[in-house]
């Protein structure tokens, strides 16, 4: 089936912007005002670092930009170490394949589906250096223990929040030592034009670098030179792109930088979107609390718990236990067959074929792939459900689990 023919597609149809989005879009198009590095880019980043609570925010083309950036912020060398959640969209950890650094995957915890601090205790060794975890389905991972531990060693933590903005629960700052990494792609919580992200940081140097990067300028040293190598030109006011070339040396090239700006129109949109945040997680919040009341109800189902603050509520996730009526391998066809499309968020990515060849395989987190091969199922959620919807996915869910 196409997702056109289901009652409940797992992807919402459309988007959730409305007649304020339009008119903040009319406007910039309309203003003669620059497209690219503007008002608008600078005013959704302040915006957005007061909504997390972040020092600074640094926009870029998307959230797997930020992970990159982030990555190579972790200054990771051979002998390192990164501790990374096995359970996630593979972009959380596709930058460290090219990094010389090991990565050792971290096993779950089998309700939350985030990081289990008791796994990655026991993973932490005086060469890691990093800790990448995701704060999955919009639930926020036990962030203040792992921040603690991180401080105490020395170690960067990388937090994937593409599924996290609008919860809370987050510890009070400042942490100099965490990077956030955020997603406006076109079905996260909030979206700018189709793909957009954030990096937050409380620490000035690494946003000072953060935003020479992004505008492709080199994280570089330079030296001054005593002579001039080239002849200067005429000063007449005619700008050549020269940079320093006539009084520095490059000694020491890190990253070339990249071009990775948030164009105003998503820029002006995202603000509009951010302001209706609270309106947005309302109602994923509404629609959970409807699921959750159904499969509460049927034996042999776990709802999942949401232990710290309030969820995001980006996913909608359950488990099956050997008790129910149908396991989570057989279910996920039955819905299909009901008209609900459903997708299974996300294969451990240990077990993907790049990371298999860096030595990784089965067995390495077992609650990780036990959870997501046996219990572990997925239902549709996003604001544009419809109530009508939501009666069908329920009345479906009943008729499946019922013995």
């Amino acid at each position: 089936m196409s997702p056109s023919e289901f009652v409940v597609p797992y992807l919402p149809v459309g988007t959730t912007y409305g007649e304020t989005e339009w008119e903040a879009l009319r406007e910039c198009l309309l203003s003669h005002r620059t497209l690219s590095c503007g008002d608008e880019r600078d005013a959704f980043e302040s915006e957005f670092a007061a909504a997390v609570g972040a020092r600074h925010a640094i926009s870029l083309a998307n959230c797997t930009v930020a992970l990159e950036l982030a990555t190579y912020l972790c200054d990771l060398r051979e002998g390192d170490e990164v501790i990374v959640t096995c359970q996630s969209y593979q972009a959380t950890a596709t930058p460290l394949l090219t990094t010389p650094a090991t990565v050792r995957f971290c096993d779950i915890d089998p309700l939350t589906l985030n990081i289990s601090l008791e796994a990655l205790r026991a993973l932490l060794t005086n060469r890691t250096q990093a800790i990448f975890l995701v704060h999955y389905g919009g639930a926020l991972a036990e962030v203040a223990p792992i921040r603690a531990l991180a401080r105490e060693r020395g170690v960067v933590v990388v937090e994937d929040c593409a599924h996290s903005l609008g919860a809370t629960g987050n510890p009070p700052g400042p942490w100099p030592e965490v990077l956030g990494c955020w997603s406006f792609q076109s079905y996260k919580n909030i979206s700018t034009l189709g793909e957009g992200g954030m990096i937050t940081t409380d620490d000035d140097e690494w946003a000072a670098r953060l935003r020479r990067l992004r505008s492709i300028e080199p994280d570089a040293d330079y030296t001054r030179r005593t002579e001039h190598l080239l002849d200067p030109l005429p000063s007449d006011g005619v700008f050549r792109h020269e940079k320093e070339a006539y009084t520095h040396d490059c000694v020491t090239l890190r990253h070339p930088g990249t071009n990775s700006t948030l164009p105003e129109p998503a820029a002006a949109v995202g603000r509009v979107q951010l302001r209706r945040l609270d309106e947005l997680v309302d109602r994923r919040r509404r629609i959970a609390d409807v699921l959750d009341s159904c499969l509460g109800a049927i034996p042999g189902i776990t709802v999942q718990p949401r232990p710290t603050g309030r969820s995001a509520h980006h996913l909608y996730t359950f488990f099956t236990e050997p008790r129910a009526a149908v396991g989570a391998p057989e279910l996920l066809g039955q819905l299909l067959r009901a008209g609900i499309e459903v997708q299974q968020r996300y294969f451990p990515i240990h077990l993907l074929p790049e990371w298999r060849r860096r030595g990784t395989g089965p067995g390495l987190c077992p609650v990780g792939e036990r959870t997501w091969f046996e219990r572990q199922v997925n239902l549709p959620i996003y604001p544009q459900m419809t109530d009508a919807q939501l009666g069908h996915m329920v009345d479906a869910l009943r008729r499946l689990l019922a013995r």
